[in-house]
Order: C-alpha cells, then structure tokens, then sequence
C-alpha cells in the first residue's frame, strides 16, 4: 500500500515536472519568435531606407511632422526641400503637403508647409495641401482624396529614409500607385539617432500590420 502511494506521488510528480517544462519550452519558443521577427522587421526598415524609385509622377506627396506658426521644423524643411528638388527637375508638376493641426498653432502643419515651399520659388498653383491629418496614414488617405479629385494616378511618397517602409505599406493599402522618394538630407543622422528612429519605427511598423489584419 506505502509502495503503491509512493509511486502515484511520483507520477505527479513526473506530470507536474513535464507539464512545467512544457510551459517553459512553449515561452522560450514564443520569446524566440518574438525576437526573430522584431529583428526581421529591424533589418528590413532599415534596408528598405536605401530604396529609391524616384519617377516621373503626378505628384509628390510629403508626409507630415512638426510645424508651428513661426515655421517649419528640421525635419519637415528638408521633406519640402526634397519635394521642390522634384518639381524643380521635372520629376512631378504638382506637390501635396500633408499635415493637420499643431497644438496651439493658427495654421496647420500643411498650410505653414506650403509657405515654405513657396519661399523656395515653387508657385501657389503647384502647391496642394491636406489639413486634417495627425498620423502617417491620415496623410495618405487624404491625400489619395486629393489625388482623385485631381485626376492623379501616380504619386512619390516624399519622407525620411527609415520611415519609408511603413509608409509605402500604408500607401499602397490606400490604393496609391505609390512609388519611394526619401530625402537625402534626413535630419535623422547619427548612428544612435537612426536606432531611436529605428526603434520607433519598428514599433508602428509591426503595430500597423496587426492592425491591418482586422
């Protein structure tokens, strides 16, 4: 009888331990993935900045940052200088300069966009601007708005190198026969700076694919 209890505790035992490890197995297996594919898409943001399918198009569309009533930030400047590099050089006859609201601000992001787009020689009559947006895939569904009401059929994406993978994604989700124009002159330079950015691209690159599947 002792003999016979002794060995039903060791049976528990036994299912106890190998359902532990399981548990175990099963984590470390899914933290592995886990990693794998954030290091997946790391790789892949980061070699998709080097993209560039600067064509003749319709138009270029700049994607939004941040902006006040006194001017544009860094990083928008040099997004608008690289959409005027293209109307300039023929590449596009129009531009569209994304951007809603700031906190605080009188004009939005696009409208304070346009004027600096105008200061570099660029005329009133080549300049569109979409003025509801706060995100990266607000700036493209309106803009496609914009798009279709104009006739375009064909569009430059005009952002930074590391933010272009998401949002050539997102732009062709909308329907944009969309093609990759980063700018040269990214204010996001440095090592360390382009891992931050990296990181948080990431983050919204993953975030938006989950949110896709719904």
């Amino acid at each position: 009888m002792i003999i016979e209890q002794g060995r039903m505790v060791m049976a528990r035992i036994t299912d106890d331990s190998f359902c532990s490890n399981k548990k175990i197995y099963l984590l470390a297996v899914t933290i592995f993935i886990g990693i794998t594919y954030l290091l997946y898409c790391a790789i892949s943001i980061w070699n998709y900045a080097d993209a560039d399918e600067t064509k003749y198009a319709d138009t270029a569309i700049v994607l939004g940052a941040a902006a006040n009533d006194k001017g544009v930030s860094p990083v928008f400047r040099e997004r608008i200088y690289h959409a005027v590099w293209l109307y300039e050089n023929g590449y596009v006859n129009t531009i569209i300069i994304t951007g809603g609201y700031g906190k605080g601000n009188q004009y939005s992001d696009a409208y304070i966009g346009m004027q600096y787009a105008m200061e570099q020689g660029i005329p009133q009559s080549a300049v569109l601007i979409e003025e509801k947006s706060t995100i990266t895939e607000e700036n493209l569904e309106n803009a496609k708005l914009i798009m279709e009401h104009h006739n375009f059929s064909s569009a430059l994406i005009v952002s930074d190198p590391l933010h272009m993978k998401r949002a050539m994604l997102q732009a062709k989700d909308k329907g944009i026969d969309a093609y990759s124009s980063p700018t040269p002159t990214s204010m996001y330079r440095g090592f360390f700076v382009k891992i931050k950015f990296l990181i948080r691209e990431v983050f919204f690159y993953i975030g938006y694919k989950i949110v896709r599947i719904f």
